[in-house]
Formats: C-alpha cells, sequence, structure tokens
C-alpha cells in the first residue's frame, strides 16, 4: 500500500490504520511514495544544477578574493597611516625640543651679549683706573717735586753763617 493509499484509508476509517501520531512514523511510505530514479536524470539534473549556479559561484568566488585582497591593501594602508600618526606625535614632541632649545639658545644669546657688555664696561673701567692711578702718581711726583723745590728754596732762605777767613 502507498503512502496515499494508506492515507485514503486511515480517512476512510481502515480499522488497520490509524492516525495516531505515537503510530506513524515521518518517514513512513517516503520510499514507497517515490518512483524509480534514472540515473542518468540525476546526472543531468545534477550537471544542469551546477551549471546554473556554477557561474554564480566562481563569480562570488572572485568577488571574495578580491574584497580579500582589497582587505589586505587597506589594512597595509591603515598600518602606513597609523606610523604616519606615531611619527606626528614623535615629530610633535620634536617640535616642543626645538622649540625649548630655541627658548634655551635665546638666553644663551642674551647672556653672551650681557657677558660682552660686562666686560666692555670692565675694560673701560681698566682703562679709567690706570688713567686714575697713572694721574695720582704723576700728581704725587709733582707735589714731592714741589717739595723738593720748597725744601731747597727753604734752604736758601735760611741764614748761611759767612766764612771766615
Amino acid at each position: 500500500m502507498s503512502g496515499a493509499e494508506g492515507k485514503e484509508a486511515a480517512a476512510a476509517g481502515d480499522p488497520g490504520r490509524s492516525l495516531a501520531p505515537s503510530d506513524a512514523s515521518p518517514d513512513e511510505g517516503v520510499v514507497e511514495d517515490l518512483p524509480l530514479i534514472d540515473e542518468k536524470a540525476v546526472e543531468q539534473l545534477t550537471e544542469g544544477l551546477i551549471s546554473h549556479y556554477l557561474p554564480d559561484l566562481q563569480r562570488s568566488k572572485s568577488a571574495l578574493q578580491e574584497l580579500t585582497q582589497n582587505q589586505v591593501v587597506l589594512l597595509e594602508t591603515l598600518e602606513q597611516e597609523i606610523s604616519k600618526f606615531k611619527e606626528c606625535n614623535s615629530i610633535v614632541d620634536i617640535n616642543a625640543l626645538f622649540s625649548e632649545a630655541k627658548h634655551y639658545h635665546n638666553k644663551l644669546v642674551s647672556i653672551r651679549n650681557e657677558m660682552m657688555m660686562l666686560h666692555e664696561k670692565t675694560s673701560k673701567l681698566k682703562k679709567r683706573a690706570l688713567k686714575l692711578q697713572q694721574k695720582r702718581q704723576k700728581e704725587e711726583l709733582e707735589r714731592e717735586q714741589q717739595r723738593e723745590k720748597e725744601l731747597e728754596r727753604e734752604k736758601q732762605l735760611t741764614a748761611k753763617p759767612a766764612k771766615r777767613t
């Protein structure tokens, strides 16, 4: 009895066949319902199915490969950009170092200028001190000469005893 006949008999009230779910298997009658399958027809249907879906699957495969390659390229590009950003951060650090170096360079230049100015002032002061010292020595020499002249004059002015002969 085929599956369709069994259903009809069960529906007609065949006492040998009941519709209780516990008694009936879901696969019962499937083998009986299938007609004999021709192997050649199965091959042709398989080839037809494959020929129908294979081009789409191959296009999908090539599209997926292309996407994978594009992702690899994008990942490499992202890594390069990340490294550029890291370089930018280090450049910012370098710029900070350069600005700090410029600041200290300016300090050094101002200190150098101040030292040169102080050197000029000390040189002028030394020259002035030397001139003053020479002037004092000259004045002292002149005073000494003046005293000697005055002593000589006093000696000449002092009375001299006359020589007796």
